[in-house]
């Protein structure tokens, strides 16, 4: 009995040595030592009160008065104080409005009815299907008269008589420009195609391919694509003597609308046969030989085609007398995107640059936004 009383008082000396060994610091907690335990007064440090701490941020704000910095600047809790006579918040004035400033409906912008400049145009032949006149870049005006090509200059105002066909019979029948407006096409009724030099007012070349008259035409960089009335569209390489590379018969009947995208990607045909094509160009610039995407849905001739200038793939084209309509391709998918009825004869179409809209002439002495 008295070697297990042993073990055991052994047991906890053991335990009793691993809790207070060397490596460890355990004050003595004994009730009666008051020389631990008693609070010396005199010798104790004493903490600041809140005051003395609020005291150095007073100072630091230059304050002259204390207790109102330690009131009104200091504190973190209590009712808010209540605003002077006629004191208007903004924000509350902002926000209480039922229409906030700046989201109502924003004013139109002013777009004058009358125009800047009339232009006496004598002897213009009054034919749907041929496209007379052509901005260039330079602010220069192409207007094909008759016989005649004019030029003028929007700034100076000046008007150049540029070219005239000699031939009675004929007449000229389109004009676009091209290569940043040094160069302009004229599509003459006999079938030919001229290049001329603006700046020196001279012939460059003259391109025959086509056997009836050119209605329309389009730069796509050295390659000018042409129109004619027998519904077949060839392209120019302007660069070599054997300059027609390509041949695009798509149409039954006359080519009136040509349309290079604004990428090169793609060429948009209309024509008096209802139809709207999508050609491809493959290398170097030569269009293909088979329509990508054609479309049916007009119900009259179209002449006006635009692509969109933010969206490369969006396409705009305009129906004549028997459609009067604005429709809105994909050409990528193929669907049409929008439909807008234009009560009359759409003849050109014109995207703007700086705002997403377009503007549209038509046959009826009529122009729409």
């Amino acid at each position: 009995m008295w070697c297990g009383t042993a073990a055991i008082r052994g047991s906890k000396m053991q335990r009793t040595q691993r809790i207070v060994g060397p490596d460890r610091y355990i004050p003595s907690r004994r009730a009666l030592d008051m020389d631990v335990a008693k609070f010396q007064k005199d010798t104790a440090v004493v903490s600041p009160t809140v005051k003395e701490r609020q005291r150095p941020w007073a100072a630091s704000l230059n304050a002259f008065d204390l207790e109102k910095i330690l009131e009104e600047v200091l504190r973190l809790s209590g009712k808010a104080q209540t605003t002077a006579a006629g004191y208007q918040y903004n924000l509350k004035a902002f926000y209480g409005h039922e229409v906030m400033p700046g989201f109502g409906r924003r004013k139109g912008r002013y777009i004058s009815s009358a125009p800047d400049r009339v232009l006496s145009a004598p002897d213009i032949h009054d034919d749907y299907y041929l496209t007379l006149l052509d901005w260039s870049t330079q602010n220069l005006l192409a207007l094909a008269l008759d016989t005649t090509v004019y030029l003028w200059h929007h700034i100076s105002r000046e008007t150049v008589n540029l070219m005239e066909i000699e031939r009675v019979a004929d007449y000229v029948s389109s004009v676009s420009w091209g290569n940043g407006g040094d160069c302009l096409a004229v599509g003459v009724s006999n079938g030919e195609v001229q290049l001329w030099d603006v700046e020196h007012q001279k012939c460059l070349r003259t391109l025959t391919s086509h056997v009836s008259r050119v209605g329309c035409l389009s730069w796509n960089s050295y390659i000018l694509s042409s129109g004619s009335h027998s519904g077949q569209i060839h392209h120019h390489d302007i660069r070599v003597a054997q300059h027609h590379v390509a041949t695009l018969a798509g149409h039954k009947q006359e080519v009136c609308g040509l349309k290079w995208s604004l990428d090169g990607r793609y060429l948009a045909s209309g024509g008096d046969d209802h139809l709207v094509n999508i050609w491809p160009s493959s290398q170097g610039g030569r269009g293909g030989f088979a329509p990508v995407q054609t479309f049916r849905q007009h119900q009259g001739a179209v002449k006006a085609l635009a692509w969109c200038p933010w969206k490369s793939s969006i396409l705009a084209t305009g129906g004549g007398a028997t459609d009067k309509s604005i429709r809105f391709w994909n050409v990528c998918s193929g669907t049409c995107l929008g439909n807008v009825d234009a009560h009359s004869q759409v003849s050109s179409i014109l995207w703007s640059t700086n705002y997403k809209e377009l503007i549209s002439g038509h046959g009826s002495e009529r122009i729409s936004c």
